[in-house]
């Protein structure tokens, strides 16, 4: 039996626009092993969020199959996926938006318990609200608060707990801590990883940020403009980065200096746009390294050594 909870296979989501099709999500294939992490990682505006949305299909996609343990969920209906919704779940970036200002944590809790038939009778559920506010590390006196009366941290693990009363098996990690102070987002990470190995959770953590899942994640997918441009064990990526967007975004990971100095890699030139893109490589009008052939075929990823995977004609 295959240990994988989930299979990405040649994703794709296009939206219609008035310049033409805006190709957000282009061509991604990766896996998940149960229990496991991949962070997916890029800049603003590289397709990133519209993945994780597209895996749970809040967003359709245009084309290519979500396997779920072996099932693909790409053709369900709306009433087979609400079956199978309870499995997958997502923790959003802003943890003030995402939760509804006029329900304090205990309703915002039993709303999800009951609609989904999770537990029935008013102890039962009751019981179990307090057991998720355990689960995340927020006190039963704040049963009755509001988002707006908690700080950012107290309201991300309202989030947490909310995604975790459906007893999941996959947690679309959408920025998770990008909105909170870093000592907080420290104390986010350690919840997870706890929550984690004490629950047999899969993730797939989507940030801006390399140094946050680091620690984190067990393999990275690093996106450019909707295609993935590498995906490598953490620790493989961060020793031997390949790709020169990689090397880049590592290079702008601040470090003290007193422990090393590093040269950082500034990028220029304009980034090209997403709309009916050419084919091409989608990085080498910011490439040091602009070779004939970057302009002639965009590049597809394939396994350079075990495991590590690179779209580029350089290596």
């Amino acid at each position: 039996m295959s240990n994988m909870i989930l299979e990405v296979k040649d994703l794709k989501k296009h939206f219609k626009t008035s310049r033409g099709m805006l190709h957000a999500v282009d061509g991604v294939s990766f896996s998940i092993e149960k229990g496991k992490t991949i962070g997916i990682v890029g800049e603003s505006g590289c397709g990133k969020t519209t993945l994780g949305r597209t895996i749970l299909r809040l967003v359709e996609p245009t084309s290519g199959e979500i396997m779920l343990e072996g099932k693909n969920i790409t053709k369900l209906s709306r009433g087979e996926m609400k079956k199978i919704r309870k499995d997958l779940q997502i923790i959003f970036q802003d943890p003030f938006s995402s939760l509804d200002p006029r329900n304090t944590i205990s309703q915002t809790l039993t709303e999800v318990i009951k609609v989904n038939r999770i537990r029935s009778g008013k102890q039962e559920i009751k019981n179990r609200v307090l057991e998720l506010m355990e689960t995340v590390g927020l006190s039963e006196r704040l049963m009755n608060t509001y988002p707006h009366e908690l700080d950012g941290g107290r309201r991300q693990r309202i989030g947490i707990a909310r995604a975790l009363a459906m007893e999941p098996k996959l947690i679309v990690c959408d920025e998770p801590v990008s909105a909170l102070d870093v000592s907080i987002q420290a104390q986010i990470l350690n919840l997870l990883q706890g929550l984690q190995e004490n629950l047999k959770l899969s993730y797939v953590f989507i940030t801006h940020d390399l140094a946050v899942v680091n620690h984190f994640a067990n393999e990275i997918a690093v996106m450019y403009l909707g295609q993935i441009v590498e995906k490598a064990p953490t620790e493989e990526l961060f020793n031997n980065p390949l790709h020169p967007y990689t090397q880049a975004l590592l290079s702008a990971i601040p470090i003290p200096e007193v422990l090393e100095k590093r040269p950082q890699i500034l990028l220029k030139g304009e980034i090209t746009s997403p709309i009916n893109p050419k084919d091409e490589c989608r990085f080498a009008n910011r490439c040091l390294h602009d070779y004939r052939e970057c302009r002639q075929h965009n590049p597809i990823l394939r396994e350079v050594s075990p495991n590590h995977f690179v779209a580029c004609f350089k290596v």
